[in-house]
């Protein structure tokens, strides 16, 4: 059975099936008789995405649109098998991606690389091929309507230089993809969500994450979904959290950035350090054991993001915020 959460406006999140529940979220828009879905999951999740417009007395016709925030297989794996059974919608992805959506043997070798052959091949299965006649490339405040609900999309590089973020007019909310960092459900405590910031590869930037989010907090979302997972709220605060821990990971990099064959153990504890700080510092109220398993394999691609960005003079620079000097 699909697990599926229905928000006001007519926007829903469908879990995807991805590595756990409510880890992966899929979003959908219903505005009348027509639909917009914001990212796809895997391909393993295409069933669960037409179970939800069954669900919502949609018909495949009736959806225009695949939205893509970038193109990480976690967000867009799915997307040229779940296009194949949605006759009349177009995909949407940020210019820098739409290449890699009509060829994908790049985005192939580069996920291979991360997690190896068969880890990969497991997880996401064949990528299907996007025709090049059904992308629609969205630049920075390029707009779409569907059924004229308008959607924004702002250029928000930092985690991924093909990364995008929409802003949905009519609700006043944000999708933000990876933009705006994890906040597993997993640990909502005392009333409160949480951010944590990913690193993964191979783009990580700390000088362009620190501006997206601030562009992100200045169009003053009433609500923002995030991919892990879905709506979250309070978000100054959780801005801040995120500013913070953008710096402590790009500290901790600096500090690491020569210690040899060490690095990855290094970086890897060091990011265990941060995950378990932020534990202590809002009392979490999981087991340390259970919090270290919910960010298992954020910890390692935190890591391998890090290490990533310190090996890339394009990427590289020894900043703090903003491009101020930075400390360490």
């Amino acid at each position: 059975m699909t697990d599926i959460i229905d928000y006001e406006f007519g926007i829903s999140a469908i879990d995807s099936g991805y590595q756990r529940p409510r880890f992966d979220a899929i979003h959908m828009i219903v505005e009348g008789d027509r639909a917009a879905i914001i990212d796809t999951g895997v391909n393993s999740s295409v069933p669960r995405v037409l179970a939800a417009l069954r669900d919502k007395g949609l018909r495949p016709e009736q959806v225009d649109y695949v939205i893509l925030t970038h193109i990480h297989l976690d967000h867009a794996g799915g997307a040229g098998l779940l296009l194949s059974q949605l006759p009349n919608a177009r995909v949407t992805v940020h210019p820098r991606g739409a290449r890699h959506l009509i060829d994908p043997s790049t985005l192939i070798a580069s996920t291979i690389a991360v997690y190896g052959a068969e880890e990969a091949r497991r997880a996401y299965g064949d990528i299907v091929p996007v025709p090049r006649s059904r992308v629609i490339e969205t630049a920075h405040e390029s707009s779409l309507a569907l059924n004229g609900r308008e959607f924004v999309f702002f250029d928000t590089p930092g985690h991924a230089r093909h990364h995008v973020c929409v802003l949905d007019t009519q609700s006043g909310h944000l999708f933000a993809g990876d933009t705006f960092g994890l906040s597993y459900r997993e640990l909502d405590c005392h009333g409160r969500q949480y951010a944590f910031c990913t690193t993964s590869p191979t783009q990580f930037d700390p000088v362009a994450a620190h501006r997206s989010l601030d562009l992100i907090l200045g169009l003053k979302p009433g609500a923002i979904y995030v991919t892990h997972y879905s709506q979250v709220r309070d978000l100054e605060r959780m801005g801040a959290d995120m500013h913070r821990l953008i710096d402590a990971h790009a500290q901790l990099a600096r500090r690491e950035r020569d210690v040899g064959f060490a690095r990855h153990a290094r970086l890897k504890a060091g990011v265990t350090e941060i995950v378990l700080g932020e534990a202590q510092r809002y009392g979490w109220t999981l087991p340390r054991e259970q919090v270290l398993a919910v960010f298992a394999g954020d910890i390692e691609l935190n890591a391998q993001g890090l290490a990533l960005w310190l090996d890339s003079a394009a990427n590289f620079n020894p900043a703090g915020r903003h491009g101020q000097p930075g400390q360490g």
